[in-house]
């Protein structure tokens, strides 16, 4: 069965263009031998004769297989975009391949952007001008245009991590199945579109070919702002690098389903990293929140006898546990478990955030493990972070996948009112301590980020209420009243065994 081919083509304004570009496509892409091609024309409520020169065209040329639509209202650049590849999911095609009307981009070129994507060689097939610098000059490309490219480019790969030759050609094939998976629909309607889609590729880790192109400039009208362009796609790859620990979140670039990964966060300081350096070696540890098995394999090698609780376990990781108990701990149906040996750490990293009522969590925690006097190592957000208290000041509040406004938490703290919480659930704070933000996981574990994570410290030092990302507080568990009767009848038991003799 042969592969469906749509070739894509988006106008606006392209009157005096469309026609070469229709003429340009080339024969054997169309006569059904290599694909089942279908042409579609997608206007975007052009101003000029765009739709009736291109229904002139399919009159005159009833034997190519064209579709012409044509939006009612403008949709912009993105938006436009976005139509297309729904129609390609929609229609069952296996690859797609964008041209824009103006004629910018080769046509003749199809064929070699198409054949890796239909022959499973890659899933995404980018037309450069700029793998040959000279050629892009040659062919018209504007000296400032060409200067921003490279300027953009580099930066752009500099902060994802990528390698291209260019981050802003329209000339692009994609395969139809990596479409379903990407959340394309939450792209920008403008023309940062394509920076959008490439940074959902690039995440996703999803196979990218550069082609060579010739550049073509003509007298094709230039509808982007450079400068409103340029500062569209730094935030779009800002944000996509700063949301991975939830200083902000837009939906386009969350890409989770189901259970949630957490990476380890051991090689740097870290909320990981202060519970670790916290327990001494040889403790008995009660470790909640355990499912990734991060910390236990840590304190496995500083020979700690560690229990686990956690509502999923990766099973991989219990090698590192003496027992582990999968229980859900924001059901009000949990019961702690019964654990004999004597604890002397428990472990609560960013877990008393997720639950609804945590005062009852830490009764319950008390009730079960006071008489073992265990310490408590807590962690959270803490809500007066810097970046919050800016955001409320320009009003917003924005909720995400991951960070401080986690959309599962159900608390947020201050270093006051969780010091609070806990004096009032009967336990007593012996150390504080700020947390910096994990900045080795927004832009790679480089020199810049670990400079970056020493002046995060450094103003920790200054204010922990406004520079500390997360809290951590050492606690002691005070006896609860049960305890206590206890003590006080086993020492009266004491003293009349001694009044006895």
């Amino acid at each position: 069965m042969k592969k469906k081919l749509l070739i894509f083509i988006l106008t606006y304004n392209a009157q005096d263009h469309i026609k070469s570009v229709l003429d340009r496509i080339p024969k054997d892409v169309l006569d059904g031998k290599k694909y089942d091609t279908e042409i579609l024309i997608l206007d975007d409520a052009s101003k000029d004769n765009t739709c009736k020169v291109a229904k002139s065209y399919l009159q005159k040329h009833k034997d190519m297989p064209i579709k012409l639509l044509s939006n009612p209202t403008n949709q912009g650049y993105g938006g436009n975009q976005k139509i297309g590849y729904t129609y390609a999911v929609k229609n069952g095609f296996d690859a797609v391949v964008m041209l824009h009307g103006d004629g910018q981009y080769p046509p003749e070129q199809i064929d070699a952007m198409a054949q890796p994507i239909l022959n499973d060689e890659t899933d995404v097939a980018l037309g450069s001008r700029m793998m040959s610098k000279a050629s892009a000059l040659k062919g018209g490309m504007p000296f400032y245009k060409f200067i921003g490219n490279i300027i953009l480019t580099k930066v752009q790969n500099f902060i994802l991590g990528s390698k291209l030759s260019e981050f802003h050609t329209g000339f692009r094939a994609y395969s139809v199945d990596l479409l379903k998976k990407i959340p394309f629909g939450y792209n920008s309607n403008d023309f940062d579109f394509d920076t959008d889609i490439l940074i959902q590729l690039i995440d996703n880790k999803l196979r990218i070919n550069e082609i060579s192109i010739p550049t073509k400039y003509g007298d094709e009208v230039c509808h982007v702002n450079g400068v409103k362009y340029a500062l569209q796609i730094m935030r779009s790859t800002l944000v996509s690098r700063v949301q991975k620990y939830g200083i902000y979140y837009n939906p386009k670039f969350d890409y989770s389903f189901g259970i949630p990964e957490y990476d380890s966060k051991t090689n740097f300081d870290s909320s990981h990293t202060y519970a670790i350096d916290t327990v001494p070696p040889g403790s008995v540890v009660l470790d909640f929140g355990c499912g990734s098995g991060h910390i236990a394999k840590a304190l496995s090698e500083k020979e700690c006898e560690v229990y686990g609780i956690d509502k999923f376990i990766d099973k991989d990781s219990k090698k590192y546990f003496k027992k582990t108990y999968e229980c859900d701990l924001s059901s009000p149906d949990f019961d702690m478990p019964k654990i004999a040996k004597k604890i002397d750490y428990i472990i609560l990293l960013d877990i008393i955030e997720h639950l609804s009522y945590p005062e009852e969590f830490l009764q319950k925690l008390r009730e079960s493990f006071s008489d073992h006097q265990p310490k408590i190592i807590v962690t959270t957000g803490n809500v007066a972070f810097i970046l919050m208290r800016l955001a409320l000041l320009i009003g917003t509040f924005n909720y995400g996948k991951r960070g401080i406004l986690d959309l599962d938490h159900k608390r947020l703290y201050t270093f006051s009112s969780l010091e609070t919480l806990l004096k009032q659930q009967g336990y007593k704070t012996s150390t504080i301590t700020g947390i910096p933000v994990p900045i080795p996981f927004i832009l790679g574990d480089n020199f810049l980020s670990r400079t970056m994570l020493k002046i995060n410290i450094f103003m920790i030092r200054i204010s922990k209420g406004m520079f500390s990302f997360q809290m951590g507080l050492e606690v002691e568990m005070l006896p609860t009243l049960s305890v206590l009767l206890k003590h006080a009848e086993n020492n009266k038991v004491q003293r009349n065994a001694k009044t006895s003799k």
